[in-house]
């Protein structure tokens, strides 16, 4: 990592306001031999009105919180690094570029052991093909477990094309943008100051909003400590409290902690895509049930949850 660092003073605007002083954060990210920079910027290529990212060949721009002020991420990729750039509205120390560089390696999936699970199942009779035509794949996760955990609430029983319009609604009546344009994910204490009227008008259903509404009380209370989670992963604790949020069930719970946290291990049988994807796989001429695909996923702990991502098969949901 060579991190620098640059503050700049405020400045004029076109139009002869005065711009917020901003911050800039920059290194530069060693990348593994075979890394598939495609499966990152698809994941951020959901929605494409890009109010919140923006995504071109080799780069993603994203709107996001930096230490409560509205922040861009860029993410350029190279053949062997990716460079990082945090641009805030705000002030910026050199001391938070390592909290910065372990964002950008979460997002990028470079905790994920692949390896290992390629390694493992390269001559499983099912699996062997897969992930030979996949070799590389890692989970992207979102920027911070919140946005992966409203996210997955968001997405709940509906469409991937009906949860990012909910999405970018949801963006555009929180109203964080920052100066480059983007739009930013509200932390819990400003999403839930949104309230039920708001997130109606969103289009979040009465069962959704109330959901959405206790998790950014219990976030913002501390009871679900979603930073120390993040430092400690400590599962058990994390699915028995977030699954005692009336609204969260299992499927929530694991992707949660999929794309929030990068657990590989959840078991994603209650998915869809992950079914339809395993009936392929398997050959099967009729739909399998959840219990079918939740003994089938058992035997590949701890990777379950990889396994699922294999199984999407290049989807971004």
């Amino acid at each position: 990592m060579i991190p620098s660092t640059d503050d700049d003073v405020a400045s004029s605007t076109d139009d002869g306001a005065m711009a917020p002083a901003s911050g800039l954060l920059a290194l530069s990210l060693p990348l593994p031999a075979g890394f598939r920079p495609g499966d990152i910027l698809a994941f951020h290529r959901r929605d494409p009105r890009e109010i919140a990212e923006r995504v071109d060949e080799s780069c993603l721009y994203k709107g996001l919180l930096w230490q409560g002020n509205t922040a861009c991420l860029q993410l350029r990729f190279h053949d062997a690094t990716a460079e990082v750039r945090l641009t805030v509205d705000g002030p910026v120390a050199a001391t938070e570029a390592p909290a910065l560089e372990a964002m950008a390696r979460r997002m990028l999936g470079l905790e994920q052991d692949v390896a290992a699970f390629e390694a493992r199942y390269r001559e499983h009779p099912q699996l062997g093909g897969l992930l030979a035509r996949q070799r590389g794949l890692r989970v992207p996760l979102t920027a911070t477990p919140f946005e992966a955990l409203v996210w997955a609430v968001t997405g709940q029983q509906i469409s991937v094309a009906a949860a990012v319009s909910l999405r970018r609604r949801l963006l555009q009546e929180a109203g964080l943008r920052h100066s480059s344009g983007l739009l930013c994910h509200p932390e819990a204490h400003r999403l839930g100051e949104l309230g039920e009227e708001v997130l109606r008008r969103a289009g979040f259903s009465r069962a959704k909003a109330a959901t959405l509404l206790a998790l950014c009380e219990e976030v913002t209370a501390g009871r679900l400590p979603l930073e120390r989670w993040q430092r400690t992963l400590p599962v058990d604790e994390m699915v028995a409290l977030l699954g005692a949020v009336r609204g969260i069930g299992p499927w929530t719970v694991n992707y949660t902690l999929l794309r929030g946290f990068g657990w590989l291990d959840g078991s994603l049988h209650g998915d869809v895509a992950v079914r339809r994807g395993l009936q392929r796989l398997l050959g099967e001429p009729e739909p399998l049930t959840e219990a079918e695909v939740r003994r089938w996923l058992a035997d590949f702990s701890p990777w379950r949850a990889l396994l699922a991502a294999h199984l999407w098969a290049g989807g971004v949901f």
